[in-house]
């Protein structure tokens, strides 16, 4: 499971309004090779679903996530900030045993 905060809820539903995303299009979130630690965390919305995809939903945000990325990402908090020290999402990775300075890549 995925856990969103009220913040990233909140920035998640401006997005969908903004962009014009139906209520059909929810977040895909995955993890991919890559970034300066070796994992990456992508962030998107979706209105597909596979039957490997799990589909959560916390605080009436639905997210997608593949079964592979899962293992990866199992107690995971979705965090959005606007702070002086940037602004975006943020993953807050139980499972990470490194992360990068700017927190878009991961390593176990």
């Amino acid at each position: 499971m995925i856990i969103v905060s009220e913040k990233a809820k909140d920035r998640i539903l401006e997005l969908k309004k903004e962009e014009g995303r139906n209520e059909g299009e929810n977040i895909r979130v995955s993890v991919k090779g890559g970034g300066c630690s070796g994992l990456m965390y992508d962030l998107g919305f979706d209105a597909n679903t596979s039957e490997t995809d799990h589909v959560f939903e916390d605080k009436g945000v639905k997210i997608i996530v593949d079964r592979k990325s899962l293992l990866y990402l199992a107690g995971t908090t979705l965090e959005f900030t606007d702070g002086l020290n940037g602004k975006g999402f943020q993953f807050v990775n139980p499972n990470a045993s490194r992360t990068c300075g700017c927190g878009e890549s991961f390593s176990i």
